[in-house]
């Protein structure tokens, strides 16, 4: 397995080594290259439809990475995340962790629709949404890596479970910590998929018991910079319940995977009380500092943390299905 810095970045032998070791690890049934005989122009065509979207709506990037963190967390890479409510079923979209937050949805169907012109009933949605999430790495300035394929798409989705398995924004670092050993991730890649905050935005809803009424007390969170807090508090009315008002993750640098999001958590702009816990525990804490002073460090270990992530209970094989379309079961 390879991996490729952007131009800017230089490459080192050791960062080359240590992500090539990921391919022992992958699952027997998925495979780098896995669509190169069977729909060899699967993975442009994604990268073409994220490459679009882009143009249009830059969100739509940090939008991809969390759909696909989100997708994962639930069920495994499964797909199960772009399925559509019915009348006798609220899928896990709609649930109040995810809708109105999640976006990116369109582009995922762009590339199915194209996808099923071309190589009818191959490219499953599960294997899209990795590609996708990876190519928005990529664009935002991020390290590009490979991916493994051969995911089957699930045909469960259930609105039920979501808040069990999606990590909270307010959850401390030992609930952190649980919540990805739950997924077979390690603290260390806990810290480094946190890091995903640098590019993005959230809603104020999210926010607003932190500015406000931390832990049930008149006031905002005291581990939050004065300044910070002002801000975002002019940004994020009290009470307010609007959401269409949102704040970008990492204000210096919102569209550009970076570590800024760690140097933000150095100077307790974390945004979430989950990114700023990051530094009340003393070997987090120190991986919070060696990636905010090393952005090559970081993604490195980011690459390899979105690959195994992307192999959370995946469905492969002959289980599953091959969705036609992303959003309705066949």
């Amino acid at each position: 397995m390879t991996l490729k810095m952007p131009p800017h970045s230089s490459i080192f032998l050791v960062q080359l080594l240590a992500i090539s070791c990921l391919s022992a690890q992958i699952e027997a049934q998925l495979k780098v290259g896995f669509y190169n005989q069977s729909c060899k122009s699967a993975e442009r065509i994604v990268n073409e439809e994220v490459s679009k979207g882009f143009m249009t709506d830059k969100g739509v990037a940090p939008g991809l990475v969390r759909l696909h963190f989100h997708d994962c967390f639930v069920r495994g890479c499964d797909g199960s995340v772009l399925i559509d409510s019915t009348s006798s079923n609220t899928a896990e979209k709609d649930s109040p962790a995810n809708n109105p937050s999640l976006r990116g949805f369109e582009i995922i169907d762009n590339a199915k629709t194209r996808l099923e012109t071309e190589c009818k009933g191959v490219v499953s949605c599960a294997d899209i949404l990795a590609f996708a999430a990876r190519d928005s790495v990529a664009i935002t300035g991020g390290p590009t890596y490979d991916v493994p394929g051969g995911r089957r798409d699930g045909r469960v989705s259930l609105a039920s479970e979501v808040l069990r398995d999606i990590p909270a924004p307010s959850l401390n670092v030992d609930q952190l910590t649980q919540s990805f050993a739950n997924k077979k991730l390690t603290q260390e890649e806990m810290v480094t998929l946190s890091g995903a905050h640098t590019i993005g935005r959230t809603h104020c809803t999210s926010i607003n018991n932190r500015l406000y009424n931390f832990n049930r007390t008149n006031g905002g969170d005291p581990t939050l910079d004065s300044k910070y807090a002002g801000q975002l508090q002019q940004q994020c009315p009290q009470g307010s319940t609007d959401s269409s008002l949102v704040v970008p993750m990492n204000p210096n640098s919102p569209l550009v995977t970076d570590v800024g999001y760690y140097q933000d958590i150095l100077a307790n702009r974390g945004l979430f009380t989950s990114d700023q816990t990051l530094l009340t525990n003393n070997n987090t804490a120190s991986e919070v500092n060696q990636n905010a002073g090393s952005q090559l460090l970081w993604m490195r270990k980011f690459a390899a943390a979105m690959v195994k992530m992307g192999q959370i209970d995946v469905v492969t094989g002959t289980t599953g299905e091959i969705r036609i379309n992303c959003r309705v079961i066949n």
